[in-house]
């Protein structure tokens, strides 16, 4: 009996340590043969165990889709739908290793409706084994599996012509494939494209080269995976290491932890925190095994600075010489992956490396079919659509072009409500010039801004604001509770969500009518103000609450002929004037000793409304819920969407 020393496994495990990592994933058409493909690969490479082997062989009989042979895509569609319809629905990961190298493989589904399946699988590869059943050759799946795999930025692909078997081995065939695939992706720009035909059912070319194809002189599909060269694909050049911990175990130490996304930090080198500028050199770099001169992508890793530099989550450091992108705005690819359709208006949290920050969006430019690569025009996105935007962020993100790095260049969407990822995004670059210049420079926008008009249209606003623009005007008497009225209606909107201004008379006067005094004429013009302020608030789709006494029927007509009458609700505090001495008895008194003026309802008429839009008893507690009830009624807020 042979015995195993423990240096000899523990020689083993160093090196199994020590293999290179390869993450693939396989796409294709239905029946093309992914899951077979990699059943097949993991059946000939030895690495199935004998109860799954077992489990495999029983299975294929009863539910197996390959007549009296080993169905190999039962070891990868798990799902119960997936086995009944012989078709992949969710992602799925298998993991096995060669005396060369480790492997994981992404199955992905080939059904349009299952594009954002592909995203997820895809978004951690560096190499794609696109299948084309060699009866059908180059068809749309193809097309749009290879777009997706482009726009992921993942730079070797291999074609796998599967079934050769069914079409007798055929050179030309297989040749033919190759021409019309060679022309598609041309304007794709992809670097490396390996073609190799096989048949997976037969392991044809799969671990073993074919005895049934001798003019392929090629390797077979292992191979080429244990052969390709991945490592120089991750960006060595712009070293790049975004925060996700500040580590304070004792006071003698502060060091800043997290994964280098790119480039190589050495000790000695001299760094910039961003967004704050500072530089220092770097003291430790600490790995998983202790000190090290230097780390490398993807190593998580804690550096120590020379000097006390302010840092935290979701700040970077950089070398100074070579600096992200430091932009709000930016151009990006999204591909959308919430059941419920996109709200171009709504706020999202956006997640970039480890910072989270609000993001709007801006424009979207186009969406792309990804059958046909035609570019459509869209309002919004459906579920696994996929198209050009424009982005805007709260705080600037620290980021590089996502075909030069995947790590910073990439970013996740998420519901603020939900909290459901609504879309992944690769980031194109920042506005340029020349695009900022081509809107203003536009026919239709210089006139528009030659009138004097806004060039965002009511209906945008109402859709970003969720409400519209109007002006809620409260009349009664002094200390009829009109103020106290408008300020909490002020916060109850606000607190809901609602974009508002308050304006009452106190305020307004000590600035925009400080110069006005309490006469019928100067009371007059301070309306006439207030009016056009609260006009041009309203076309910018803000609610504006007033609270003015404004005692003439005629002044408030005026002030809703300003406004637009469709604009103006009035809202009538219908107060006893003993409810109102009550509530301000020194200013009642005054007045009633001629120590005061131009008050209405003492030294002046009042003149009650004929015609309001509600009618509100300072007493009733109720107030603020009819408002707000009248608010939805009436679709000013909140404004649904269509």
């Amino acid at each position: 009996m042979t015995t195993i020393s423990p240096l000899n496994i523990q020689q083993f495990l160093n090196q199994d340590q020590e293999k290179d990592l390869l993450r693939l994933l396989t796409a294709g058409s239905v029946d093309d043969g992914k899951s077979t493909l990699i059943g097949r690969l993991l059946f000939d490479s030895k690495k199935i165990y004998e109860d799954h082997l077992s489990a495999l062989e029983r299975d294929s009989k009863k539910i197996g889709h390959a007549g009296d042979k080993i169905d190999y895509a039962l070891l990868l569609d798990g799902l119960k739908a997936e086995r009944e319809q012989g078709i992949t629905i969710d992602v799925a990961y298998r993991y096995f290793s060669t005396n060369k190298r480790k492997f994981i493989i992404a199955d992905t589904p080939g059904h349009e409706q299952y594009t954002r399946n592909m995203v997820t699988g895809a978004s951690t590869a560096n190499l794609a084994i696109i299948l084309i059943d060699a009866r059908k050759g180059v068809i749309t799946q193809t097309k749009r599996h290879t777009f997706l795999v482009s726009l992921l930025g993942i730079k070797h692909i291999v074609l796998a012509v599967n079934k050769m078997d069914l079409m007798d081995y055929s050179q030309e065939v297989f040749d033919q494939i190759c021409k019309d695939y060679k022309q598609f992706t041309t304007p794709l720009s992809i670097p490396d494209i390996e073609f190799i035909p096989l048949s997976a059912l037969n392991g044809d070319n799969v671990v073993d080269a074919s005895d049934h194809m001798p003019w392929y002189q090629g390797k077979s599909l292992l191979n080429y995976l244990e052969s390709i060269h991945v490592v120089s694909d991750r960006n060595f050049d712009d070293f790049r290491l975004p925060i996700q911990y500040v580590l304070r175990p004792s006071l003698d130490f502060r060091g800043f932890s997290g994964k280098v996304a790119s480039g190589i930090i050495r000790k000695g080198d001299q760094v910039m925190s961003l967004p704050s500028r500072k530089t220092a050199t770097v003291t430790r770099v600490i790995g998983s095994d202790g000190d090290t001169e230097l780390a490398f992508p993807p190593q998580a890793v804690t550096v120590t600075l020379s000097d006390e530099i302010d840092l935290s989550r979701g700040e970077m450091l950089v070398h100074p010489d070579n600096l992200p992108r430091i932009e709000r705005q930016f151009e990006a690819m999204l591909v959308w992956m919430d059941e419920k359709n996109m709200d171009p208006y709504a706020n999202f949290f956006l997640k970039h490396t480890t910072q989270t920050t609000r993001a709007r969006l801006d424009q979207i430019k186009y969406r792309i079919d990804v059958n046909t690569l035609e570019q459509h025009s869209s309002d919004a996105f459906k579920l696994n659509e996929i198209g050009r935007v424009v982005l805007t962020t709260n705080k600037p993100l620290l980021f590089d072009p996502y075909h030069k790095n995947h790590e910073t260049g990439s970013f996740v969407l998420i519901n603020p409500i939900t909290n459901n990822t609504c879309a992944v995004g690769m980031i194109i670059d920042k506005m340029s010039a020349d695009d900022l210049y081509s809107r203003i420079a536009d026919p239709e926008t210089k006139r528009l801004v030659e009138g004097g008009q806004s060039l965002i249209k009511q209906e945008e606003l109402q859709k970003r604001y969720r409400q519209k623009g109007v002006t809620l005007w409260i009349t009664g008497l002094h200390g009829s509770g009109k103020n106290l009225l408008a300020y909490t209606l002020e916060r109850q909107l606000f607190d809901k969500g609602a974009t508002v201004v308050l304006l009452d008379g106190s305020t307004v006067r000590s600035g925009l009518s400080k110069e006005l005094d309490y006469s019928p004429t100067d009371r007059a013009e301070h309306m006439r103000r207030v009016a056009h302020v609260c006009r041009i608030l309203n076309d910018q789709g803000i609610i504006t609450i007033c609270s003015f006494i404004s005692p003439k029927a005629e002044i408030r007509e005026q002030v809703a002929k300003i406004i637009g009458k469709d604009r103006f609700k009035l809202l009538f505090m219908d107060a006893t004037m003993e409810y109102c001495r009550k509530n301000k008895p020194e200013l009642y008194e005054k007045a009633e000793q001629n120590l005061i003026t131009h008050i209405p309802g003492v030294d002046e008429m009042y003149e009650n409304p004929e015609f309001f839009d509600l009618i509100l008893n300072p007493e009733d507690q109720s107030n603020i819920t009819t408002i707000l009830t009248y608010l939805e009624a009436e679709r000013i807020f909140p404004l649904q969407s269509e």
